[in-house]
């Protein structure tokens, strides 16, 4: 599966961090060490910035676990952006310290989501993610209102396996995020409850 390197810091923020400590080294050799500081601070705060930390997935079959940090916001019935027919939407305002790194919700295949035409909702937009289970049951995954005009960046491809709570994308920001849960499922969270990426459960698909 893809998805399942990389801990403690994304990958994407590999670069920008090498480059601020190598600031950091040139201030202290050749400059007033405490301007080194500047750097310093900077580092520290790309580290939470970009920090992806080891989660421990619940053992729990079918369970959809909260693809980011952050506060569930709202849960409603939609027939926008699902797969078929009418699904739970579980909407999720990101936490700003939480994980760079979005969790799959659930484990399965990543899907083109508008490669069925029947039952795709008109207003879902091609970056969504869409992993279909073994089972046949669906999920989609969407982010919404990008600070700085970033949208998140997905590393995994149509045709990849992804597990439940496996990397699948970089956050960059983004302010909600969304989860599409089938209508015969569960919903196992309440508006205003705190949710932990890739740990908390947030619903079930229906067993077979």
């Amino acid at each position: 599966m893809r998805g399942q390197r990389n801990p403690f810091v994304a990958q994407e923020g590999l670069l920008p961090m090498a480059l601020v400590a190598a600031l950091f080294v040139f201030v202290l050799r050749y400059s007033d060490p405490w301007l080194s500081l500047i750097p310093c601070g900077l580092f520290v705060l790309l580290f939470f910035v970009f920090r992806d930390p080891q989660r421990e997935v619940p053992p729990v079959a079918l369970g959809v676990v909260s693809p980011v940090d952050g506060r569930v916001v709202e849960i409603e019935k939609t027939r926008r952006c699902v797969v078929q027919g009418e699904a739970y939407r579980v909407r999720i305002r990101v936490d700003v310290f939480g994980t760079y790194t979005a969790r799959s919700p659930i484990e399965g295949r990543i899907m083109d989501l508008h490669s069925r035409a029947e039952g795709v909702g008109p207003e879902c937009p091609a970056n969504a993610l869409w992993v279909e289970t073994d089972e046949g049951n669906s999920v989609v995954l969407q982010f919404h209102e990008y600070r700085f005009g970033l949208p998140p960046k997905s590393f995994v491809r149509l045709g990849d396996r992804v597990g439940q709570g496996g990397r699948c994308a970089y956050i960059r920001l983004a302010r909600y995020a969304e989860v599409y849960l089938p209508i015969d499922g569960k919903v196992l969270v309440t508006v205003g409850q705190r949710v932990v990426a890739g740990t908390d459960l947030i619903g079930a698909v229906p067993h077979p």
